[in-house]
């Protein structure tokens, strides 16, 4: 305690006068609720964007789309950075346009450098004569379209 002169007559009160409360209950729903918080933000990825299997179909319809109706410049801003390197985009049409109308007829999980990917089937045409190719979409910035090959 301080002693000397005090504006008042008495002494200064002791701030903390009863026993101290236990505060367990809040510590327990701040947790509680960080974690339903967190749960919702991923089911609303989810709900909101769609599984990979939903972009990967998505992306590789414009992506398709795009190329078949000669825009280059939205299926080139589609691709992944190694396609980019590999391709210009008067290259594109070359390595990825088949004849006919393209449909994606679907889609597989797979391994791409050690990360998850979709392989993607796109069939062009319709009848037996049809040609269908595999698109590689992979996660990189968004979901991007990293290589075909024929199916």
């Amino acid at each position: 305690m301080s002693t000397g002169p005090f504006l008042y007559d008495d002494d200064p009160a002791p701030l903390h006068t009863g026993e101290p409360r236990q505060r367990r209950g809040l510590l327990v729903a701040l947790l509680g609720s960080t974690v339903l918080i967190a749960v919702l933000m991923v089911g609303g990825i989810l709900f909101f964007k769609g599984s990979g299997e939903e972009q990967s179909r998505e992306v590789a319809t414009v992506f398709t789309a795009a190329l078949s109706q000669g825009d280059v410049e939205t299926a080139y801003d589609l691709l992944c950075d190694d396609e980019r390197a590999r391709l210009l985009p008067e290259e594109l049409a070359d390595a990825y346009l088949q004849e006919g109308t393209p449909a994606v007829v679907g889609a597989a999980e797979t391994e791409h450098d050690d990360g998850p990917a979709q392989l993607v089937d796109v069939r062009w045409g319709e009848g037996a004569g049809a040609v269908t190719t595999e698109l590689l979409v992979v996660p990189e910035g968004g979901t991007k379209v990293c290589g075909t090959s024929a199916g």
